[in-house]
């Protein structure tokens, strides 16, 4: 193989290492900071006509108020249904019915729960960086295959490339980090 032949995709390495960031905003975007958001019931299923659906599928998600989200749901019958899975998801919600409205008054956190939280998005970060490293491990498991027939000049080349697009991604991973601690720590 002559270094012509051989080429990198640094395109394909560097869409996995952004899907590994997405996945980690999404993991963020569950995570109840004291604010009501819609996104925080995105991870919640109910067992609805014989399978497992979103929630956001059976009703419509509203944040009326800083401290209120409410679901209504579409179909009478689902109602308890729901309410049961939020109850269930592990959120720390309780949920008060109104009719085939489900309405989630968002308590303050206390400094505990705040600080579990915050241990919560580094466990989620942490694992983000291991994705992202695996990504790496692979582009570098790539490089030492084609290494045969590869100078070692461009060899170092693609190292070093690699290892910074880790470098970038790992960055972007702390700051997100960084920042969703601080949104959690914010009273």
């Amino acid at each position: 193989m002559s270094d012509e032949e051989f080429e990198l995709d640094l395109g394909d390495l560097e869409r996995r290492m952004e899907g590994a960031v997405g996945s980690l905003k999404t993991e963020f975007a569950s995570l109840r900071t004291g604010r009501a958001s819609s996104s925080m019931l995105d991870p919640i299923t109910v067992e609805a006509y014989g399978q497992r659906t979103p929630l956001n599928q059976i009703g419509t998600v509203n944040v009326p108020e800083p401290r209120m989200v409410t679901v209504n749901i579409w179909d009478k019958s689902m109602v308890q249904a729901a309410e049961k899975a939020i109850r269930e998801s592990g959120l720390g919600i309780n949920p008060q019915l109104n009719g085939t409205i489900i309405m989630l008054p968002i308590p303050e956190l206390n400094e505990e729960r705040r600080r579990d939280l915050t241990r919560v998005a580094a466990q989620y970060a942490e694992s983000a960086r291991v994705s992202v490293r695996n990504v790496r491990q692979d582009g570098m498991q790539q490089l030492k295959r084609a290494k045969d027939g590869m100078s070692e000049d461009d060899n170092k080349m693609w190292h070093d490339e690699v290892q910074e697009m880790t470098d970038k991604y790992v960055a972007i991973v702390d700051k997100a980090l960084e920042a969703k601690q601080e949104e959690i720590m914010q009273v």
